[in-house]
């Protein structure tokens, strides 16, 4: 058996997926309708919309089989978003591949599989539209056709999620999806009893970028503070642009982890240095900063939370203008 190899570009691919904010959300009647049709179209007994995370294959839409999750590294859609066209198996005995793969020997017992790589549109496949039958079948091009519409209709749900929840600009939350990832967040590190820290950042002298040297400059800008932020924090903190010029995240930490919010705040700050350093711009990318910290079940929601580091960042821009 093949193990499902690594794409080259899978960083990235994972923070395209994970941007989406979809793993382990509940089955929605506009991936299950398609995966009905293709099931019934194609006469299989199993259509899958499979997203491809970094240990598992997770089922946003399933019919046919009752699990939402299996391992990547034996899954066929690990292979299949390792090319950019529909992936084919006729009869998975007769492949090297996958002839003493578990899913072949024991059940769903798969003999025939065809997926079609759901591709974002900055060119990362983040899963497969996929159907699996226990008898070898021959599939035509007409039926590679039939397959990709459908695949597309999948893509094209999944864009209207990606705008919906995603800064066009950044490719980071905006404030609807940094909205519900913090309430999400927040209602976990309470049943946790964890506390958590939320910093307001502003770019400072923003306007005067856009006037000096124009808005695609200042697009630039704001792409910039943004990397600068995803390299800095982590993986698990809610990273967004909330408005215009302004950027928040929300940090939770485990009872493990001794990273203080001062420390990272002074990595963010030496990685600024570091660009403006480097980037041979005619400005400096500057900002100024507000830290407001929740204990866990603190009487204090969302809106209040955002208020009131809103107000903590005000407070330290004013400073900032008076010592200009």
């Amino acid at each position: 058996m093949l193990l499902a190899p690594i794409p080259e570009n899978e960083h990235s691919r994972l923070e395209t997926l994970r941007g989406l904010r979809i793993l382990d959300t509940m089955s929605e009647e506009r991936f299950d309708r398609i995966t009905r049709l293709a099931r019934r179209l194609f006469s299989v007994s199993i259509s899958v919309v499979n997203l491809i995370d970094s240990d598992r294959q997770w089922f946003k839409s399933v019919q046919g089989i009752d699990v939402c999750e299996t391992s990547r590294d034996i899954s066929f859609c690990g292979h299949a978003i390792n090319q950019p066209k529909i992936m084919i198996v006729p009869d998975a005995l007769n492949d090297p591949r996958f002839a003493d793969n578990p899913l072949v020997l024991a059940a769903p017992n798969i003999r025939f599989y065809a997926g079609f790589p759901l591709t974002m549109p900055n060119g990362m496949r983040v899963g497969t539209l996929c159907i699996i039958d226990d008898k070898p079948k021959e599939f035509s091009l007409e039926d590679e056709q039939a397959l990709e519409d459908l695949g597309r209709l999948v893509e094209g749900e999944l864009l209207s999620i990606q705008q919906n929840t995603l800064d066009a600009l950044t490719a980071i939350s905006n404030r609807r999806g940094f909205e519900l990832l913090a309430e999400k967040t927040l209602a976990n590190t309470d049943r946790l009893g964890l506390n958590t820290n939320l910093i307001f950042f502003d770019l400072d002298y923003f306007k005067e970028i856009n006037d000096k040297f124009g808005h695609e400059e200042g697009d630039i800008a704001l792409k910039c503070f943004a990397e600068l932020l995803i390299n800095c924090f982590r993986e698990s903190d809610v990273i967004a642009r909330f408005a215009g010029d302004e950027f928040v995240v929300l940090l939770s930490q485990s009872q493990s982890e001794q990273i203080s919010v001062d420390s990272l705040l002074q990595r963010f700050s030496d990685l600024v240095k570091q660009h403006n350093q480097q980037n041979g711009k005619s400005y400096a990318l500057a900002y100024s900063q507000g830290v407001v910290s929740r204990h866990a079940k603190q009487d204090m929601d969302l809106c209040e939370y955002l208020a009131l580091a809103d107000q903590a960042m005000f407070i330290e821009k004013a400073k900032h203008h008076k010592s200009d």
